[in-house]
């Protein structure tokens, strides 16, 4: 396989162990909303949000940043310095891992009730903390491996970690929740309940870390008596200093915290401006129910399609480090090309039947009132598709080594969201604001970082490949779906309407892109058994 072509492999890899992983955290959600309720889920990702926001400070871009300086180290075949990249970052980790589980353990009462105006979610949050330490060391495991060029440890590792949150999750809540059913009938509080099975839920994530991490320790030790006597690797090298190696994480790392952190932390401010004025206009008895209908279930469906999106930016950056290290810009731009088309045409038909299908998905899946999920899933489906683009342009600004520059476009478009978010909220459009809002900071960010792309690489996207013909066949399959959906719903079900509308879009959708030559020979050859697949298609004269 050709060095251009592994990138998509390996991002194929990641992919397909995203979508395993989210599907196992969709399977997860679904009878912890049964245990815990929406108010439950909606004090569960309070806290959520709080630990992703520390998870990004200590670690979130720890993978990504440590796979760019390790896979520089390796194209240079300075392997031992790439041993003490790994090295020094598990120290950094652990110190800036250890703070913050200090500060949620400590300070979790005051954030949750002064900053997160949601004192309920004080317990989950506590719960939570120690995993801030685990992952922190997992990320560098992780990261390690993607600059070594492999995915798979990720890959397995997040499948297992996902497996041993299931569990404990559901234990977990199950068992706190009725805890916190006797407290609530003893301090006449019915919140208690929810609140006590949120911090239960809150287990999960710590068990399955603490899995995931010992799988990759494990990985870590078999590769290296597997890899550190290679013939290759014994050599006379000068190694780097440990205060450069510092030096260079340190810088490394910030601005992909910094634009991390700007991606994210909108989660969090858009919770303390919806609760603050949820509360100024009477409605705070309502705020944890929307904002749990909110994340608990729009917000885990629409993200399914950006799992692509994400698993290719953990692949091209390190690629695009190897490029522009070498000066191979017109490869880069190949690369960037087919990175955005390719998520294109996975996320855009994902969008649109997500669309079609919210209903029967939702009532499949989720229990109670449905309609605010179904109608947050018609509004604000199209979500998906700006955040990947998003998500991967600001990879490319990072694989070309202009971070600051994504730094800058996620500040700006955090600055207008803000602005947008609370004036929307003001004029009492609910729930729905946060949708807006959102969709308004994606589009921001995707369009400056396309404007700097364009300037550094002269390059330019193919909208009518990218964009127009995957729209096309999404919106053809769209349309059959959405007919066969309303025949067949009453008669078979949510869960079979859900199959059958899923398989025959699946078909419909491959059909309606190939014929409108949306995909060619060297897009199946890029894909593991793509030969195969494009012998079927010739077969049947589609190409």
């Amino acid at each position: 396989m050709n060095k251009k072509s592994n990138y998509v492999v390996q991002a194929g890899i990641l992919a397909m162990a995203g979508i395993l992983s989210r599907f196992i955290g969709l399977i997860r959600r679904f009878p912890m909303e049964h245990i815990i309720g929406d108010k439950g889920n909606g004090y569960y990702s309070v806290a959520y949000e709080v630990y992703a926001i520390m998870l990004i400070i200590s670690c979130y871009s720890m993978p990504v940043a440590i796979s760019k300086i390790v896979s520089a180290k390796i194209s240079k075949k300075q392997f031992k310095s790439a041993e003490r990249v790994f090295q020094c970052a598990l120290i950094m980790a652990a110190i800036v891992g250890a703070i913050l589980v200090i500060v949620c353990e400590f300070l979790g009462d005051f954030i949750a009730a002064e900053l997160m105006l949601e004192p309920m979610s004080a317990f989950a949050l506590k719960v939570l903390g120690p995993a801030i330490f685990v992952v922190s060391i997992m990320s560098v495991f992780r990261g390690y491996f993607q600059g070594m060029g492999t995915m798979i440890p990720t890959a397995v590792s997040q499948i297992i970690e996902q497996l041993f949150v299931l569990v404990g999750t559901l234990i977990g809540a199950d068992l706190l929740f009725d805890y916190g059913e006797k407290v609530g009938r003893l301090m006449h509080n019915e919140d208690f309940a929810p609140s006590f099975g949120a911090a239960g839920a809150s287990i999960g994530p710590v068990a399955g870390s603490v899995i995931g991490l010992v799988f990759l320790i494990v990985v870590y030790i078999l590769y290296k008596k597997v890899n550190v006597t290679a013939p290759h690797r014994i050599n006379s090298e000068n190694v780097d200093a440990y205060s450069d190696v510092f030096r260079i994480l340190f810088i490394t790392v910030i601005p992909f915290v910094l634009s991390t952190l700007v991606f994210n932390i909108s989660n969090v401010i858009d919770i303390i401006i919806y609760n603050n004025v949820m509360i100024k206009k009477g409605l705070g008895d309502i705020k944890a129910y929307n904002w749990g209908v909110y994340a608990g279930k729009y917000k885990i469906l629409v993200y399914i399609p950006v799992i692509l999106a994400n698993a290719i930016c953990s692949s091209l950056v390190p690629t695009l480090t190897r490029l522009t290290a070498k000066q191979e810009y017109r490869q880069a731009k190949e690369v960037i090309s087919k990175s955005i088309r390719y998520a294109m045409l996975v996320v855009i038909p994902g969008v649109i039947g997500l669309a079609v299908l919210a209903r029967p998905v939702i009532s499949m899946m989720f229990k109670g009132e449905i309609n605010l999920a179904v109608n947050l899933l018609h509004v604000g489906a199209i979500l998906a598709v700006f955040y990947s683009i998003a998500t991967i342009t600001t990879g490319v600004l990072h694989g070309i080594d202009k971070m600051m520059f994504a730094v800058k476009n996620a500040v700006i478009a955090l600055v207008i969201h803000i602005a947008l978010l609370y004036g929307m909220l003001q004029l009492g459009i609910g729930i729905n604001a946060v949708i807006f809002a959102n969709i308004i900071f994606a589009v921001i960010v995707c369009a400056s970082n396309y404007f700097y792309i364009k300037r550094f690489l002269n390059y330019r996207v193919d909208y009518i490949r990218t964009f127009v013909v995957p729209l096309i066949a999404s919106v053809i399959m769209g349309v059959v779906i959405g007919v066969i959906s309303l025949l067949i719903n009453k008669l078979v079900g949510n869960i079979l309407t859900v199959i059958i509308c899923t398989l025959i879009g699946i078909i419909v959708y491959a059909v309606a892109i190939i014929l409108l030559r949306g995909v060619s020979e060297d897009d199946f050859n890029d894909l593991p058994g793509g030969q195969a697949l494009f012998l079927l298609v010739k077969k049947f004269k589609l190409m």
